[in-house]
């Protein structure tokens, strides 16, 4: 009983090392024969062997693979954009290989799959299997350059793609959620790593293709809606207005309105309107587009001053934004704009950007000083209440001095100087009014006088007429 035991394990041992020896047999065939096929053969016919096999061995698998390629013609494929942006956060520590880029101005380092990695990702249950697939192909382009110029180098260009495997009875599920979800987390992660840009117009491409105009560099503004001096109220109603407004994709859809919102910001220079635009565009991560308009005046995009053609001119101009837009004017002087122009629908929201508040000011101090009080806190707020002074003049005279004691000393003779000056320009011009309205009334009773004159004389001349 113990030999018959005995040779059945035997028998069972041989077994797996034929099973395993044909294994590593037909292994090393298939390593080899891949190995010949890479070296010997040319890349079109390597493309269509590895292809036939693919499709044979998919015969007898229930997996189903999803090839996703980088470029659709000469469109790139948004859903493989998505997907590297979503795979980068999904290596793990048994990825072997990374690809790493720094681009030029940008702090962020950005890390891709190399060619060959492979990713598992799990979904609802559904375990998925990503592969970076690189080709070489021949570049039309430089055979082309090649031959132009007398050239026999031979180059050749990447072709990327991302294969995606899972078990065929999940391809709805795939289809449906996964890939919309990959999208929508891509885009998350997007905004979160986003560089913001300012862009500006390069006046020599001005007349050509608006898009192929702007020109851009690194927002490199620190302008936060904590660092903001103005109105805490003011504030937070903005906060809670563009938080609104980012939220109403499907809203905006649904009633037929394009999705975008504008802003005026109007009060005197130094007041913080271009860093109120700052902040917004830190707190959102958009993009500004800076276009000053009187710079446009003499172009023929605006040589027809028509208030309609002026808006066609600004709708078309910020077409190109992307889907959300914040489209927001600044001047000095609301009074002066067409009333055409202020209505809801272009510009939505008003902002008066005031003089100097006292809530303002301790945004400032705590800005430039690193406080929150001081004893002559008081004195300032209640100058500053009384007197017409921009935040940034405030904040030239913080920056004076590193000691708080000594600059805020200087705060308040220069407000007692502002009080003085505005209070003298008042006087002034209550005196001017008084003299014009004095100047008017003397010169009414000249006129009454000169009138009572004229009827005076035309009286005697009617009696000399009859006496006649």
């Amino acid at each position: 009983m113990a030999n018959s035991s005995s040779s059945s394990a035997e028998t069972k041992l041989a077994t797996a090392k034929t099973v395993l020896s044909t294994a590593a047999s037909v292994a090393a065939t298939v390593m080899l024969a891949r190995s010949v096929v890479r070296d010997f053969l040319p890349w079109d016919i390597q493309d269509y062997v590895f292809f036939k096999c693919r499709r044979f061995f998919s015969r007898f698998s229930s997996q189903l693979t999803m090839v996703i390629e980088e470029l659709d013609g000469f469109d790139k494929n948004q859903i493989y954009k998505a997907a590297q942006t979503y795979l980068a956060s999904k290596t793990s520590p048994f990825t072997d290989r990374l690809r790493v880029i720094k681009r030029e101005k940008e702090n962020k380092i950005n890390v891709t799959l190399e060619s060959g990695e492979e990713i598992i990702d799990c979904f609802n249950g559904v375990k998925l299997r990503w592969v970076l697939v690189c080709r070489q192909v021949e570049s039309r382009s430089n055979l082309l350059y090649n031959n132009q110029h007398g050239l026999n180098s031979s180059y050749r260009s990447e072709v990327r793609s991302l294969e995606l495997s899972f078990p065929k009875k999940h391809k709805d599920v795939v289809l449906g959620s996964y890939l919309p979800y990959v999208e929508k987390q891509a885009e998350s992660m997007k905004q979160q790593n986003k560089t913001i840009k300012l862009f500006t117009i390069d006046h020599q491409n001005i007349y050509g293709n608006w898009a192929d105009a702007w020109r851009s560099v690194k927002l490199d503004h620190p302008a936060t809606f904590d660092t903001l001096a103005m109105d805490s109220d003011l504030k937070n109603t903005i906060l809670a207005d563009l938080e609104r407004f980012v939220k109403r994709r499907d809203y905006y859809r649904k009633v037929g309105k394009a999705w975008k919102r504008g802003y005026l910001l109007y009060g005197p220079p130094g007041t913080g309107k271009s860093s109120l635009i700052a902040a917004m565009a830190n707190y959102l991560n958009f993009d500004v587009y800076d276009l000053e308009l009187t710079e446009l005046r003499c172009n023929s995009e605006l040589r027809t001053v028509t208030l309609s053609g002026f808006l066609n001119f600004i709708d078309g101009l910020w077409s190109s934004c992307g889907d959300e837009r914040i489209i927001i004017f600044t001047t000095n002087h609301k009074d002066k704009l067409d009333p055409a122009l202020l209505r809801p629908g272009r510009m939505d929201f008003h902002v008066h950007m005031s003089y100097c508040t006292p809530s303002g000011f301790k945004v400032l101090a705590s800005n430039y000083l690193g406080i929150q009080d001081h004893l002559l806190f008081p004195e300032i707020e209640e100058l500053i209440r009384t007197t017409q002074v921009t935040p940034a003049e405030v904040a030239e005279r913080l920056m004076r001095n590193d000691d708080p004691e000594t600059v805020l000393k200087e705060v308040i003779e220069f407000l007692e100087v502002k009080k003085k000056e505005k209070e003298d320009a008042q006087a002034k011009r209550i005196q001017e009014e008084s003299a014009a309205k004095n100047e008017e009334k003397l010169s009414a009773q000249e006129t009454k006088l000169g009138d009572q004159s004229e009827k005076k004389k035309k009286a005697e001349d009617e009696i000399n007429r009859t006496d006649s």
